[in-house]
C-alpha cells in the first residue's frame, strides 16, 4: 500500500513536471513569415533598374576650367639689400626712454582703485 502511495505521488510530479514544461515551451512563439507585397515591388523595381550613362559633356556647366594661380614673386627680384639697410639704420625706441632729456615719463599708479559713483548705483 505504501509503494503504490509512492508511485502515485512520483507519477504526479512527474505528471506536473511535464505539464510546466510544456506550459513553457507554448510561450516560445516563432514569427510568422507575411508577405509583403510593397516591399517585393520595391525589390523588383530596384533590381530592373538601369543607371544612366555618364558622359564627358555632362559636367561641362556644372564644373570651371582649372587654371594655375599666378606664382608669387621671388624674393630675389625685390631690393633686399636697400631693405637690410634701411633695417639697420633704424633706431630702435626703448620703452621708458624718450628722445628729450629734459622729459620725464608719467607713472602710473596701477594699484589704485578708481572711485565708484555711489549715487547711480544705489539707484539700481
Amino acid at each position: 500500500m505504501l509503494s503504490q502511495s509512492l508511485m502515485r505521488a512520483s507519477r504526479q510530479s512527474l505528471v506536473r513536471v511535464a505539464r510546466q514544461q510544456t506550459m513553457r515551451r507554448t510561450f516560445a512563439v516563432s514569427a510568422v513569415v507575411k508577405a509583403d507585397l510593397v516591399q517585393d515591388m520595391y525589390l523588383k523595381e530596384l533590381k530592373a533598374y538601369k543607371a544612366p550613362a555618364v558622359k564627358a559633356s555632362d559636367a561641362e556647366g556644372h564644373v570651371q576650367k582649372f587654371t594655375l594661380p599666378k606664382a608669387p614673386p621671388s624674393p630675389e627680384e625685390a631690393d633686399i639689400a636697400s631693405e637690410l639697410k634701411a633695417y639697420e639704420s633704424q633706431v630702435p625706441e626703448v620703452e621708458g626712454q624718450s628722445g628729450e632729456a629734459g622729459a620725464a615719463p608719467v607713472e602710473q599708479d596701477w594699484f589704485e582703485e578708481p572711485e565708484e559713483e555711489e549715487e547711480g548705483h544705489a539707484a539700481h
